[in-house]
Order: structure tokens, then C-alpha cells, then sequence
């Protein structure tokens, strides 16, 4: 049930380690982090949904 949300955490570290290391700004490093925070999200959305249907 916290797929989502460990999508989200994960995709905003992911996001914000990657920008920093390529030398971004702060403006930039929020755009990532927020990015891959909505990716993952919906990777984690998906994968909770496909659990839930295919257990029933």
C-alpha cells in the first residue's frame, strides 16, 4: 500500500541527487527532484494497482 509513496520519496532523491552531481542550481535540482518524484510516483501508482487486481 506505500508503493506511491516510496515512488515519491525515491524519485525526489533520485531527481535531486542527478541534478546536483551534474552541477545544476537550485532551481534546477527542485525540477528534477519534482520530476522523477511524479515518474516514480505513478510507477509505484501502477505497480499497487496491478497487486491489488491481480490478488483479487
Amino acid at each position: 500500500m506505500v508503493f506511491p509513496l516510496v515512488g515519491l520519496v525515491f524519485g525526489a532523491v533520485l531527481g535531486g541527487l542527478r541534478a546536483k552531481l551534474r552541477g545544476g542550481s537550485g532551481k534546477d535540482i527542485a525540477q528534477w527532484a519534482i520530476v522523477f518524484s511524479i515518474i516514480f510516483g505513478l510507477i509505484g501508482l501502477f505497480t499497487l494497482i496491478f497487486i491489488e487486481r491481480s490478488l483479487t
